[in-house]
């Protein structure tokens, strides 16, 4: 149990760090507001007043921490150890009591340094605080103390003490400390994991439906994958409660913060599964003070695409087959082809003839040629209007002195004619990649054409679609996307960027709070936003792609081996960190195979693997009543070890049909009851949520889709998620539903199980920090009796 003497300590130091970055602040904004009413001689002092607001800007937001506590740890070095020559930026420990040590931080989000700049806290991303995650009793890192701290409202409400034996097994204790060290160096009764108290009072909170950031409770493995090299691919194979988003999103902040001036320029992309986990995912980032990043969806990259349908999983697992790059190249050169007739084309008063045999013969030289389709059509035109123009000279013009230019002349106006652009449409049509998969897809010809060789009849008839009559009214599904991604690269841009006239005002103040300013500082602000708007608004054609420096994947394991070249489209440098659990691959298209995974992103140096292995999130009870289904779904792999237990075992019911209903919100209520003000999820599966609703809302139950655009969100207190969308978020309480609909996922009938529907319910199962129930009104798969 904390001191008060510490935590007065720990107050006193609290209210001097906060006064510092108030100073900081204030730094900045005056740094601000000179700025803005600089006097300005010419475009040198233009352009030096924007550099010098941006950066007041930038590190305003940055000082902005909210709410947030300033700091949450400090590591004390012993009086020999590493830390009393690592640096020169500590501060002397004046604990009452305390022995003498070395250097000691004190660990915070951000770093804070005094009018003197002496440093008073210490960013968690510097290499000094590694120590603070990395200490263990084996190897203590010339640590004497850690200290995790916690504090509400700039108040300290407790500390937490962690002391570490020295070179000759000595502890290093306060005098009112009696306690002796284990033969590993931590004192007795200490668990194998940083600051166990706060960790399992962070694990312990109540779920808000936002995931947190978890820079106060780190743990050793957990940092050694944030502070990772930024070179090459990082692959992070973690199970459920691992924590392996946190640890991703983390690495962001810290390659960020490590590369910042590469990064900033490059960019960094976070890649989720969907927009609802990227709704609960947004906050960590900004909380870090790291606002640039991208977060997208597969879908999300391809940009003019709205998702708003969904395939079958037999269609979806097709279209997420490699061989659709094949099957989509051949359809493009079906539609590269010679006319069958010729054509009359008028050129002032006189006829020339567009041969079919002209055609045969550009067309074969354009497909010899490197390039894209788009950029090839142009060839062809020219090619077809030279040769018209040619013979068109020969035939009519009879004064020599009017040869001059006449044949480049000709040509334009060959071009220019109707009867030519339509040919030239027929022949080597200017697409887009939406046209070309809407053209396969609903053309039975092009798609046996396309597909022969390479798809069975069976799978061709499978992608068959009625065309729609309008773009409008295409109802593009998340497998397309990735589709017309791939049709992009291969007919290319349809129009070179142009750049975009100035945006007006109400275009660029999208985010900007230019309530905060007032006279020259509102137009500073202005002008400022103006800048950022004119640098950005240079307009990509859709079939040019944005780059990254750096891009991070979660849930890696279900993604498609096409949605997986839409993402090393996006790659700029080589440099990823790829996370995710092969146990939980859930969609249709996924191989759940970490080497069918780099077999397609071919990373250009030996990618690196690590496991994570500890589970902080998910109870000892659920993991051990999931461990049988993750052993049936995917054989080779080891379940997390849990560090904590949440005291209550999983509640298995089974009841009969007709009283499921009523059983399913007597159950549903007992949970709200034992998690308030925590957060419940019921989990079934996808085709019965609207239904699950229903019956929980007929109950008297405040129930919801967090999916609806209207609703809550995951910020609700009770929500009905589809067991294939549930990857990646938690909950206090779970209510699965008729597990052996979810396991039966992908089978042919009706009572079997498939690896895949084990994965899903696998995951469903992992969902709770606290509590979980099971309700069957059939009979369980065999996993679960």
């Amino acid at each position: 149990m904390a001191h008060e003497r510490e935590i007065a300590e720990e107050q006193e130091f609290l209210d001097l760090a906060l006064e510092a970055l108030d100073h900081m602040r204030q730094g900045a904004r005056s740094l601000r507001d000179s700025a803005a009413v600089a006097n300005m001689r010419g475009a040198g002092d233009l352009v030096e007043r924007d550099v010098v607001m941006g950066t007041a800007l930038h590190r305003l937001d940055q000082l902005a921490i909210g709410d947030q506590p300033l700091f949450f740890g400090r590591i004390d070095y012993q009086a020999s150890g590493n830390g009393a020559n690592a640096s020169a930026n500590g501060h002397s420990n004046g604990a009452p009591n305390a022995k003498a040590v070395g250097d000691t931080y004190h660990v915070g989000r951000l770093a804070v340094s005094d009018e003197s700049l002496n440093p008073l806290v210490i960013d968690w991303r510097a290499p000094v605080a590694e120590a603070f995650y990395r200490a263990t009793g084996l190897e203590s890192l010339g640590l004497a103390r850690r200290r995790h701290v916690a504090i509400h409202a700039n108040q300290v409400t407790g500390v937490e003490d962690e002391y570490f034996a020295d070179a000759n097994g000595e502890l290093d204790l306060p005098d009112d400390e009696v306690r002796s060290a284990t033969a590993e160096g931590l004192i007795e009764g200490g668990l194998a994991v940083g600051g166990p108290g706060a960790l399992l009072a962070a694990l312990g909170r109540a779920r808000t439906g936002r995931m947190g950031d978890i820079i106060a409770t780190i743990q050793g493995e957990q940092d050694q994958i944030i502070r990772s090299p930024l070179a090459g691919v990082l692959l992070v194979q973690g199970g459920p409660g691992t924590g392996k988003t946190a640890v991703a999103l983390h690495r962001a902040a810290y390659l960020l913060f490590t590369h910042r001036a590469t990064l900033e320029r490059q960019g960094v992309l976070v890649v989720g599964p969907n927009p609802l986990f990227l709704n609960y995912i947004e906050n960590v980032l900004p909380s870090l003070g790291e606002s640039g990043v991208t977060l997208s969806t597969i879908a999300g990259l391809v940009t003019n695409v709205e998702v708003r349908a969904v395939d079958f999983e037999e269609v979806d697992e097709l279209k997420g087959d490699i061989r659709m790059a094949r099957v989509l190249a051949r359809a493009l050169r079906t539609r590269e082809r010679a006319l069958r007739q010729d054509v009359e084309i008028p050129v002032g008063r006189a006829i020339v003839v567009l041969r079919a045999s002209y055609t045969a013969e550009a067309v074969e030289r354009a497909r010899r040629r490197p390039g894209n389709h788009n950029q090839r059509r142009s060839a062809v035109g020219r090619e077809l209007a030279t040769r018209l123009a040619h013979e068109y000279r020969d035939r009519f013009v009879r004064d020599s002195s009017e040869e001059i230019n006449a044949v480049g002349e000709l040509a334009d106006l060959i071009r220019s004619t109707p009867q030519f652009k339509e040919s030239l449409q027929r022949i080597w049509p200017r697409l887009s990649g939406q046209e070309l998969l809407h053209d396969l897809l609903g053309a039975p010809a092009l798609l046996k054409a396309a597909g022969k060789g390479v798809l069975s009849d069976d799978e061709i008839e499978l992608l068959y679609r009625p065309r729609f009559t309008s773009s409008e009214e295409i109802a593009w599904t998340k497998a397309d996307a990735a589709l017309i991604d791939e049709a992009r690269v291969l007919v290319g841009p349809r129009r070179r960027p142009r750049p975009q006239p100035k945006p007006a005002e109400s275009s660029v103040l999208a985010g900007v709070d230019l309530d905060a300013y007032s006279g020259d500082h509102r137009a500073a602000a202005l002008r400022e936003a103006q800048r950022v708007a004119l640098a950005q608004s240079q307009e990509l054609d859709e079939a040019e792609f944005v780059t990254y420096g750096h891009i991070v994947v979660d849930e890696a394991q279900d993604l498609s081996r096409m949605e997986l070249r839409v993402l090393k489209r996006r790659d700029l440098t080589g440099s990823m960190t790829i996370v995710g659990d092969m146990g939980q691959a859930t969609t249709a298209g996924s191989s759940a195979s970490w080497d069918a995974l780099l077999e397609v992103l071919a990373p250009r140096r030996e990618p690196a693997r690590v496991d994570l292995t500890v589970s902080y999130r998910t109870p000892e009870e659920v993991l051990d009543f999931a461990a049988a289904t993750l052993l049936a779904a995917a054989p080779g792999l080891e379940p997390p070890r849990p560090v904590r237990r949440a005291g209550t075992p999983p509640t298995v019911l089974e009841v009969s049909v007709d009283g499921f209903n009523s059983a399913l919100v007597a159950l549903t209520h007992n949970e709200i009851e034992a998690v308030t003000p925590g957060r419940i999820a019921v989990i079934v599966t996808g085709s019965r949520v609207a239904e699950i609703v229903s019956t929980l809302r007929a109950g008297g139950l405040d129930a919801l889709d967090p999916r609806d655009q209207e609703s809550r969100g995951l910020a609700a207190d009770l929500v009905v998620l589809s067991a294939e969308g549930a990857n990646g978020l938690e909950f206090d309480a779970v209510v699965v539903v008729e597990p052996s609909q979810i396991a039966n996922r992908g089978a042919l009938d009706d009572t079997s199980t498939t690896p895949r529907g084990l994965r899903t319910l696998y995951v469903a199962l992992t969902r709770p920090t606290r509590r979980l129930a099971v309700i069957a009104g059939r009979e369980l798969p065999i996993t679960l009796r």
